[in-house]
């Protein structure tokens, strides 16, 4: 029995995807979306799990420049996985997003909280923001054309 309990323990790690997360400073947030608000969206078409097919615009960032947890600068690629999480207001208050669904309007970051639901938004003051990760959530989502 705990020869089993060890093996089934060793092996999770194996079969579980790594799902590093990474940091984005807002000031480098900031520089990575200048001159992307909502007039610079592409329009994008995903395949998602089960062959289903998604249309909407989507930020032309190709690659994400962030930080790892001993700041070394790492390039995520953007996909329809990546996810961000921001913590933004004095009671910290977290709130998850598609990094491909997300643009900068004035000085709020708007962003798409779901796949499906497109009126599903939520707008942050950007000096309201005190912490941005990023991490591919190893979804099922492809771009079929960007």
């Amino acid at each position: 029995m705990i020869k089993k309990i060890s093996l089934i323990i060793i092996l999770i790690p194996i079969f579980l995807p790594s799902c590093t997360t990474y940091y984005i400073s807002v000031v480098s947030f900031r520089q990575q979306f200048i001159g992307i608000d909502s007039t610079r969206l592409k329009n994008v078409t995903v395949q998602g799990p089960y062959f289903s097919i998604y249309h909407y615009k989507a930020n032309p960032i190709a690659t994400i420049k962030c930080v790892d947890v001993n700041n070394n600068p790492i390039q995520l690629t953007n996909s329809p996985s990546i996810e961000t999480r921001i913590t933004y207001g004095y009671k910290n208050k977290r709130v998850v997003f598609y990094f491909d669904r997300v643009y900068v309007n004035n000085d709020e970051v708007v962003g798409v909280q779901s796949r499906f639901m497109d009126f599903i938004r939520k707008s942050i003051p950007l000096d309201s923001i005190t912490k941005i990760e990023v991490q591919d959530g190893h979804k099922k989502f492809s771009y079929v054309s960007k």
